[in-house]
């Protein structure tokens, strides 16, 4: 069990320091570390990172950096595309689920080796019809594959809407907590009447050693290189994202029929 809860602590670690990345280390430690199913997997993880968001989120407040109208015309569209999304993931088997999220961590890598310097030259405010369809597609993101969504939120409050990294980072936490709870609650009564169960005992463990280590990611985040930190992230995220994208294609291109399942040889 020690690799899985390293995992958590890079979870929350992720989370303080960069306001993102927690959702998209948290899936593959609960599916290839900890062997839970596809399905159940996504569920817990929206879980996960919506109990350590909330920490990070009620921090960045009590600090005055959450942007409370940037959360309303991201975060209401976002519910909604949740909801969207969960409905969406009933019909997709949790192999074609894990390819889709595989793609979103390349995506995700791709972001974050951009340079940040260009943040800086944003300004104005983006239209919010614009900012509302966002959130809409940040949400039915989180509910179809179990992302919290911060790797493109962030971009998108920096870059487009011009607010300032801190002050991002608040918002995009806030955000992630609405996106997360909204796809947990959708994805938990999709599982009810299946042998999957949420197993809470785990939930709790990664969610307390999350939150520690978004504490830690918070302190450290003075300390260290955003543009590296953020260079070594992708990377690593390159990495599992070709691993998830590997396992899992196969099984979407050729996929096992029950029919083959149950056939004796």
């Amino acid at each position: 069990m020690t690799l899985p809860l390293i995992g958590a602590a890079l979870i929350g670690l992720a989370l303080g320091l960069l306001g993102s990345g927690g959702s998209i280390l948290t899936v593959p430690v609960l599916v290839y570390l900890v062997g839970e199913p596809d399905k159940l997997a996504i569920a817990e993880s929206l879980a996960i990172v919506g109990a350590i968001s909330v920490f990070g989120a009620l921090r960045f407040t009590l600090k005055g950096q959450v942007e409370w109208r940037r959360v309303v015309m991201f975060g209401l569209p976002g519910v909604l595309g949740t909801a969207i999304g969960a409905a969406l993931s009933r019909g997709l088997p949790g192999s074609v689920q894990l390819t889709i999220f595989a793609v979103v961590m390349l995506l995700a890598a791709v972001m974050m080796f951009r340079p940040p310097a260009r943040a800086a030259a944003a300004s104005g405010r983006r239209p919010a019809l614009l900012t509302a369809l966002d959130g809409l597609g940040v949400g039915m993101l989180t509910g179809l594959v179990g992302v919290g969504g911060g790797f493109l939120i962030l971009p998108a409050l920096v870059l487009l809407g011009g607010l300032p990294m801190g002050m991002a980072v608040g918002t995009s936490l806030a955000i992630i907590t609405l996106n997360s709870f909204t796809g947990f609650y959708r994805h938990a009564q999709l599982l009810r009447g299946t042998p999957d169960h949420l197993n809470w005992p785990l939930i709790l463990t990664f969610a307390a050693i999350g939150v520690a280590g978004s504490l830690v990611g918070a302190r450290l985040g003075g300390r260290v290189s955003n543009v590296r930190l953020r260079r070594s992230f992708a990377g690593f995220l390159v990495v599992m994202g070709v691993f998830v994208l590997g396992s899992n294609l196969p099984r979407v291109m050729h996929p096992v029929t029950q029919a083959q399942v149950t056939q004796p040889p």
